[in-house]
């Protein structure tokens, strides 16, 4: 219900500020929204020749391509003048996002064709962890913290490997694998769940954890900053980690208070202390390498990682033949099974994501996200707020509704503040630590045509406020 609403308000809002906007003539012309490219110039206005200054209308006269760009500068949006067989066109600004149609069109070719590619060969190998019996053999390893942490899953459940897998893959910065994994997961718990409309307990938690996104090797972010000649691209691997550990810590505590966990139950603290030690122990050996060693280790381990999860899946699957014969099929059949469960589900959360990025991309484009952004960095600059940290404000905004659109806004920082700055860091981490929030529950409740999410969507959202928060103060302390 909550999402609707939300869904609703944007959608309608943005078409209001629409509405406005070029009634008092701040839009000359409302087709960019429909049909308009991110990037491209944005028609402002259209004139006569006669109307326009006289050294422009010259200097159009004498270009060969009949264009004139004024005020060119690298910082500032150009005022290009176009002329036409009779009008001269006038373009200033870009435009942020792709309009409504080629969003349509993009949703479906660039993400989620994608990601239904993903999701064929990654169900395939989950199904052979099924019928293999890998995913049992894990599921009974990890029951004794599931349990604890989702105690209405039964133990032993194969909800608890899928999870464990989808963990893993955010952990290591697999994102094309953890989305096939979380799929499964959510799927898995559905049929525990039972209110098939509503979100269980178990679901929740698994959406706010998973949302929190812990990552260790935040390969992108490492990319990025080194495509913009940063001095040491991995040096905000550590406040990443820290920033995303805290936020998964807090999701947990919310949602654990709101479910009733028992925090103190001794295998619990147990696990936790588990992976603080085991993220401890490889932060102490990473910052013991040199930086050519540190890049090296950074590139390989996720790739190495996701090759060591299929060889194993194969080579288990393999010595476990008589397991794949008794269920009448083979290790490739099985995989095959698999990987069309996975296409179908691909086809199912189509409509889901188209709605909420369509919504997004209108939301962007209206301005009314420019206005909001820049209420919020204004309220803060007049509480003495740095700039720098609400240049980077952008960035944390926006990383809930569009990871591409966040992403552009974080390239942009680093080149017009400097990948070494303050502001060039800080952008960073907010990428890097919370997850596109309502891209996520679109995709996983769409998977399962949950209708009420409950909770879900004011908890993550509340994650995402404290990992901001947390960002900016371990920016601060390491920077």
């Amino acid at each position: 219900m909550v999402l609707s609403r939300f869904w609703l308000s944007i959608f309608i809002g943005s078409i209001v500020f629409i509405g406005i906007a070029l009634f008092t003539g701040n839009f000359y012309t409302v087709d960019f929204l429909i049909n308009g490219k991110k990037d491209d110039k944005i028609l402002i206005a259209e004139k006569f020749p006669n109307e326009i200054p006289a050294f422009i209308a010259d200097s159009l006269s004498k270009a060969d391509d009949k264009t004139f760009v004024l005020n060119r500068n690298t910082k500032d949006a150009d005022t290009t003048f176009v002329q036409e067989t009779k009008t001269v066109k006038i373009y200033s600004g870009v435009q942020k996002a792709d309009g409504l149609l080629p969003t349509c069109k993009n949703t479906l070719l660039d993400l989620i064709l994608p990601l239904i590619a993903y999701l064929a060969f990654f169900c395939g190998l989950m199904q052979l962890l099924i019928d293999s019996g890998a995913a049992e053999k894990l599921a009974k390893l990890l029951s004794p913290i599931f349990v604890k942490v989702f105690p209405d899953i039964p133990k032993n459940h194969d909800s608890i490997s899928y999870m464990t897998l989808n963990f893993a893959a955010n952990f290591l910065g697999l994102d094309s694998a953890a989305t096939p994994f979380g799929l499964k997961a959510m799927q898995s718990l559905q049929e525990l769940n039972p209110d098939k409309d509503k979100a269980s307990n178990a679901q929740i938690m698994f959406m706010c954890l998973h949302a929190a996104g812990l990552t260790l090797i935040p390969t992108s972010i490492i990319g990025y900053r080194a495509a913009e000649n940063a001095a040491n691209p991995a040096d905000v691997m550590l406040p990443c980690i820290i920033t995303s550990f805290v936020g998964t810590i807090a999701a947990f505590i919310i949602v654990g208070i709101r479910q009733r966990i028992n925090f103190w139950s001794t295998t619990l603290l147990s696990g936790i202390f588990a992976v603080i030690g085991g993220i401890i122990g490889l932060l102490f050996y990473i910052n013991g390498l040199n930086l050519v060693e540190k890049n090296f280790f950074t590139a390989n381990l996720s790739g190495i990682m996701l090759l060591a999860i299929i060889g194993f899946t194969l080579i288990f699957s393999f010595a476990n033949e008589k397991k794949f014969a008794a269920l009448e099929t083979t290790v490739f059949d099985s995989f095959v099974v698999g990987a069309r469960n996975g296409l179908q589900t691909g086809i199912q959360i189509f409509p889901y994501v188209l709605g909420m990025l369509v919504a997004i991309s209108l939301f962007r484009n209206s301005g009314l996200f420019e206005l909001i952004s820049n209420g919020i960095a204004f309220v803060f600059a007049q509480m003495g707020v740095a700039k720098e940290i609400t240049d980077s404000l952008p960035v944390a905004i926006l990383r809930p509704f569009s990871s591409g659109g966040s992403r552009g806004f974080m390239i942009d920082a680093m080149r017009n503040a400097g990948p070494d700055s303050f502001t060039g860091r800080l952008v960073c981490i907010f990428q890097c630590s919370a997850e596109t929030t309502f891209y996520v529950i679109a995709v996983y409740f769409g998977s399962v045509n949950i209708k009420n999410t409950r909770y879900t969507l004011g908890t993550m959202l509340l994650v995402d406020l404290i990992c901001v928060l947390t960002a900016i103060f371990v920016a601060s302390w390491f920077f």
